[in-house]
């Protein structure tokens, strides 16, 4: 006599073991054939117990509670029922509850497969700590990088911000005064205003006379000075002032 096995698969639960028999039976999860899923589940659970397998009572609960609605689906309606208003669409159907615990947990289960898949590939990409470049850097690239830290953005905020400053000090009331300045000569102050200064002063120290054509003058003058590498500008985090460097080996002269 051939011995008789029976291959269990593990579930997490009773859920998972009413989820895995509705879509091995391919039938409508919010049309649940109670009385099939019922049979099958408890052909599962005594199987485990034939095999002496320790059943944790959520299993047990469940029987009880799919046996319950089995019974309700069965038994005959009241003839009062088809007397009166009320329509059988209108009653209450049992498996509704455990249809949206279904549901819920298949959600969740759903959520769980997508998040390990995500874990697997993650696991396979391997990262290393940034190293220190600053030894493969040259001179003339870290000039470069330093005046690229201010972008022109920065330089025309900085320049709006200036410019609001010296309106609400300006007097309301003044006498235009008609004056004509040179962008290259006011290179050559900017020049001769850092080397006084050990060549490092702050943006807005450039910026003396209060009169527009002079600000404007001394902002073109600054903006081809970094074109020209004579200069560079550098701040440290965002809304910091912006210092300015007198450089070596700009074109400029």
């Amino acid at each position: 006599m051939n011995p008789y096995n029976v291959k269990l698969d593990t579930f997490e639960g009773p859920l998972d073991l009413l989820l895995h028999l509705i879509n091995q039976a391919e039938v409508d999860i919010y049309d649940i054939p109670v009385a099939v899923i019922t049979d099958q589940y408890l052909t599962y659970v005594h199987a485990m117990q034939e095999l002496e397998l320790d059943i944790a009572s959520e299993y047990l609960v469940m029987a009880a509670t799919l046996l319950a609605i089995k019974s309700q689906m069965l038994l005959p309606k009241p003839e009062e029922l088809f007397e009166d208003e009320w329509s059988i669409e209108d009653e209450e159907d049992p498996r509704e509850e455990l249809m949206f615990r279904l549901i819920e947990y298949r959600q969740y289960k759903e959520a769980a497969s997508e998040l390990k898949e995500k874990e697997a590939e993650r696991s396979l990409v391997h990262t290393r700590s940034p190293e220190d470049l600053d030894p493969y850097i040259t001179d003339e690239e870290r000039r470069d990088l330093a005046i690229q830290g201010v972008s022109l953005f920065d330089m025309l905020s900085a320049y709006q911000k200036l410019i609001k400053r010296k309106e609400l000090k300006a007097p309301r009331t003044k006498t235009v005064k008609s004056q004509e300045y040179s962008i290259e000569d006011r290179m050559q102050e900017v020049i001769k205003h850092l080397d006084r200064l050990e060549g490092t002063c702050r943006f807005d120290e450039l910026f003396t006379v209060q009169e527009r054509g002079h600000i404007v003058v001394t902002f073109l003058a600054i903006l081809e000075l970094m074109k020209t590498k004579t200069i560079r500008c550098n701040q440290d985090q965002n809304f910091s002032d912006i210092m300015i460097y007198r450089t070596e080996g700009g074109s400029f002269h």
